[in-house]
């Protein structure tokens, strides 16, 4: 029992050390391509368990779509908290634990540093911004084809005809939707459930951008997955709000701008929670986001945030990227400042 209790607290959460440095992996290492992703080996679950439960012939009725969605979501959700708190069972097991008398012994540091590059993998953020700042450069060289076509590694829309402002809207709307979805949710449920609740909330995000879809094949298997997905979001996605109105604020950009626009916008996004980053960073760059975009040649119209008080240009996505980075530090410290009046240091 008392080795259970032990794992219960240290493998179950976080400290602050352990957090800072997750981001400091994610700032420097990010998501090398030699390296296989763990959100790779979650979508071929999905893969997997959609063949299994819901075949291309399988039409059924919305009911039973819906119960084999759910199925197949939980599953993915509590296989993955599971397979993740083996590992850190696994380390504890082995030696590599906090839990002992002298933090400083080898076996201690060891695992604190597994522990946190296993937490920064879960991370975005300096995927996101070398994404975005890749396309940033091709569009002051010119280069719109390829800027079109890196576009399209981040973005489900279509990018094939887009003009630069167009390519500049896409680019700062995945940064601005991705820092809820890439950074500061997996952080918000790891500081809650520790590396196991960080990769549960991969899994509903993954399942959410595999099915989560309201097209004739998805609109009921896929659709406890995409509430599971506003639901998990939903917390992470205000505290973000905060901290980044409280982080543009800081860079010099107008704080009543950005709040007018959180206020009127946000709620009008299809989304209940992509609405806030994207309305507030709107409002802080004074350009318009949202509007038309195609998805597989069927237009999509998206509600407007911001107002376009200068035309989008490519320096808006290094802005946006700024803004991402400082607002990423801003949650990271409110959450290590909680861990440390909590008492865990490490």
């Amino acid at each position: 029992m008392k080795e259970l209790s032990i794992f219960l607290d240290c493998g179950l959460s976080i400290g602050a050390v352990t957090l800072l440095l997750a981001l400091l992996y994610d700032s420097l290492v990010g998501d090398p391509r030699w390296l296989p992703h763990p959100v790779i080996g979650i979508g071929k679950v999905i893969t997997f368990l959609e063949k299994k439960l819901y075949p291309a012939s399988d039409g059924g009725s919305a009911l039973a779509n819906f119960l084999k969605g759910m199925v197949l979501s939980v599953i993915t959700v509590a296989s993955t908290f599971s397979v993740a708190a083996l590992v850190m069972l696994a380390l504890h097991l082995a030696g590599f634990s906090t839990a002992v008398d002298n933090v400083l012994t080898w076996p201690a540091l060891l695992g604190k540093l597994a522990a946190a590059t296993l937490l920064g993998i879960a991370f975005a953020g300096r995927c996101l911004a070398e994404a975005a700042l890749e396309i940033k450069g091709l569009l002051e060289q010119g280069d719109l084809v390829e800027a079109r076509r890196k576009l399209s590694w981040i973005v489900g829309r279509d990018t094939v005809n887009l003009g630069e402002s167009e390519i500049v809207r896409a680019t700062v709307e995945t940064v601005a939707e991705n820092t809820v979805d890439g950074i500061t949710s997996p952080l918000f449920y790891a500081l809650l459930l520790g590396i196991p609740g960080a990769y549960a909330y991969k899994a509903i995000n993954t399942l959410d951008s595999m099915i989560g879809y309201r097209n004739e094949r998805y609109l009921w298997f896929g659709r406890f997955a995409a509430r599971l997905d506003d639901a998990a979001n939903y917390i992470p996605a205000r505290l973000t709000g905060l901290s980044m109105v409280l982080a543009a604020t800081m860079m010099g950009f107008p704080f009543k701008r950005m709040i007018a626009a959180w206020r009127e916008d946000a709620r009008r996004h299809p989304s209940p929670n992509s609405g806030i980053p994207e309305s507030i960073m709107a409002g802080a760059l004074g350009v318009q986001l949202g509007g038309l975009n195609y998805y597989q040649g069927q237009p999509s119209h998206r509600a407007t945030m911001g107002r376009p008080l200068v035309p989008l240009e490519a320096r808006h996505i290094g802005q946006a990227v700024q803004v991402m980075a400082l607002t990423t530090a801003i949650f990271a410290f409110a959450g290590s400042a909680i861990l440390i009046g909590l008492g865990k240091w490490l």
